[in-house]
């Protein structure tokens, strides 16, 4: 009788130590709060900014946390974010972004609100089903699942607009209304190619169907970005011969006379386009300082 006793005693300790388990496990998992495993700037050179809610500013240093709701800002030189293991945010001059980051590395969800200047995005791994990736701008929203694509904000003349240009995978872009709400309709944006969205304050809308990256017209900092990617292996849409003879040249000026081709001149970089000896004709004239360097492929018209 002792000895059945003694095995029921053992059962019911193991019982109670599994439900001590289970219940602990329950327990941290319930209050397990899920943040990023790595949110934080990469990289920083020159004048930049990290306002906090509960603090105010802090100057940005190499692998400092950063926090969701702060807001990041550079003025001139460089600033990369990281977050997790495979996600870059790299920042141009003149930016200033604010960052909202839940969830884990393996169901992050991240959402960066562009208020001006461009950034370049590098999400190196396809995003897990439960994970999102967005960046929003003052009239449009774009997601992706993994890609590397630019998104720039700028106003000319009062009329704001958001440029996405996307040099790996695909970005899909929605239009944002003035009330907040947003377009049904999703505009796909594939390698290779950009589009523009403009807000006049009475429309907003696609300037034209996505078209041709002009990469001539991108940043010195974004080509030599790219040009370590294609060293990395990833398919991006550009060459690496493309990426130097724009960086390096030597550059093609063309002279237009009445909408047709008067001549051409090959122009090493930070050269100089001459004068054409003959004049298409007996008035008017080139339009174009002579005494300004050439650092890019360039049409001169005589009017």
């Amino acid at each position: 009788m002792e000895k059945k006793k003694g095995k029921k005693g053992i059962v019911i300790a193991a019982v109670v130590m599994l439900a001590i388990v289970i219940g602990a496990i329950v327990f941290l998992n319930l209050n397990k709060k899920k943040v990023y495993r790595l949110l934080k700037i990469y990289e920083v050179e020159g004048k930049a900014n990290v306002s906090r809610e509960d603090i105010g500013n802090i100057e940005p240093y190499e692998n400092m946390v950063l926090e969701s709701g702060d807001k990041v800002s550079l003025e001139t030189g460089k600033l990369t974010i990281k977050a997790d293991e495979d996600k870059y945010i790299y920042l141009e001059d003149d930016t200033e972004l604010v960052l909202v980051a839940e969830g884990d590395s393996n169901n992050s969800k991240t959402s960066i609100d562009l208020l001006k200047g461009a950034i370049t995005n590098d999400i190196q791994n396809k995003l897990s089903s439960e994970s999102s990736y967005e960046i929003n701008t003052p009239n449009s929203t774009m997601s992706v699942r993994g890609t590397i694509y630019r998104v720039c904000v700028y106003e000319i003349n009062g009329v704001k607009y958001t440029k996405v240009s996307v040099f790996e995978g695909e970005v899909v872009t929605r239009l944002k209304y003035a009330d907040g709400t947003y377009s049904d309709e999703e505009v796909s944006v594939k390698k290779g190619k950009e589009v523009i969205i403009y807000d006049d304050g009475t429309n907003t809308d696609y300037v034209s169907e996505p078209s041709d990256i002009d990469y001539s017209e991108l940043p010195d900092d974004v080509l030599k970005l790219l040009d370590v990617k294609i060293e990395d292996n990833r398919d991006v849409s550009v060459s690496h011969e493309e990426i130097d003879r724009i960086l390096n040249g030597p550059f093609t000026v063309i002279f237009n006379y009445q909408g047709s081709e008067f001549g051409r001149q090959t122009v090493e970089k930070n050269g100089f386009a001459s004068v054409p000896v003959l004049s298409p004709a007996q008035s008017g004239s080139w339009q174009y300082d002579f005494s300004t360097p050439v650092d890019h492929d360039m049409t001169i018209e005589w009017r």
